[in-house]
């Protein structure tokens, strides 16, 4: 049986490991620790933890000024609070003073579910990549979170990692390598090339499979830093063609655009699809339903790929 774990769970037990190590770590939230699970760290270490109640705001002004009294400070809450009510305190206090903040935004995307449109943030990467000095990370799974949390913790400046609700499939390991602003290729491809990030990696590799089946040969690859994005990586992929992007996000500002603004300044000849949410905001659900609802299943990733090569082709034999 293919194991499962939260991406936000994960995150709160990486912040309880670094802190371990690193006494220097302070951890904030705004009155969501259970939901985040920065409750992991506030039961280890009561004394470098923060809870500022419902006062986002405050939280992300006050942990920019911690930052700046020399502490490494991880901020939590859900991204639509975090990315979007604190938006200009994470501008100013944060980004324009370079400020040594992480934040760690859960209950991103429609996978959050039944907490409906309200809260499912699809706009959050957007809104971070286009901000200096910010890095935007999106782990794959349980193992790429704890990793992630470490890698932040080196970066002297902010970072914004994106966690999940929903428990998801463990696709990597502890030997898989993350180095941010490098992605991974998780499979070699020659038909076309699947770039994915966040839950929707393991969706892309089981598109890939279903393709295989069709005599396709798809590779895939896990962008798991948004900014810096690896542009080596979307230029490899290029050549095979065809790319297709997979986001729990909306396709107006995240991966998709990130991936198609290479490819335009490259004049790359690439037939280019990308599965996201199309321009309108979640609603109330089962995340499964949901998925259905806006496309985001494999199997919808895998029509992406099949539909842009087969234009490729009739276009070849015109």
């Amino acid at each position: 049986m293919i194991e499962k774990k939260s991406t936000r769970v994960a995150y709160g037990e990486a912040l309880k490991k670094l802190g371990e190590i690193n006494k220097n770590v302070i951890v904030c939230d705004a009155d969501l620790s259970h939901a985040t699970m920065t409750s992991i760290f506030a039961d280890e270490f009561p004394e470098r933890f923060f809870n500022f109640g419902i006062a986002e705001s405050n939280m992300i002004a006050a942990s920019a000024g911690l930052a700046h009294c020399g502490y490494t400070v991880f901020a939590s809450t859900f991204a639509i609070f975090g990315a979007g009510k604190a938006y200009e305190q994470v501008r100013n206090a944060v980004c324009y003073t370079n400020a040594n903040v992480k934040l760690g935004l859960s209950h991103a995307g429609p996978s959050c579910g039944e907490d409906g449109g309200s809260h499912q943030a699809i706009e959050d990467i957007a809104l971070m990549r286009t901000l200096p000095n910010m890095t935007v990370l999106v782990p794959s799974d349980a193992n790429q979170m704890e990793k992630a949390v470490f890698a932040a913790a080196e970066i002297a400046g902010p970072v914004y990692i994106r966690t999940g609700r929903l428990p998801t499939e463990i696709i990597t390991d502890k030997q898989t390598p993350f180095e941010i602003g490098k992605a991974n290729v998780l499979l070699e491809g020659k038909d076309a090339t699947i770039i994915a990030c966040g839950i929707m990696v393991a969706k892309a590799i089981k598109a890939a499979d279903m393709l295989k089946e069709k005599g396709f040969n798809v590779g895939v690859v896990d962008m798991h830093t948004i900014k810096p994005l690896d542009v080596d990586a979307i230029k490899k992929a290029a050549s095979t063609g065809v790319i297709v992007t997979a986001e729990e996000h909306t396709v107006i500002g995240g991966l998709g655009s990130a991936v198609a603004e290479v490819l335009s300044e490259m004049n790359a000849d690439v037939y280019f699809k990308r599965i996201g949410i199309q321009d309108c905001f979640g609603q109330s659900g089962k995340p499964e339903m949901l998925f259905e609802e806006y496309s985001l299943r494999e199997e919808d990733i895998a029509l992406a790929v099949e539909q842009a090569i087969s234009e490729k082709l009739s276009n070849k034999e015109r």
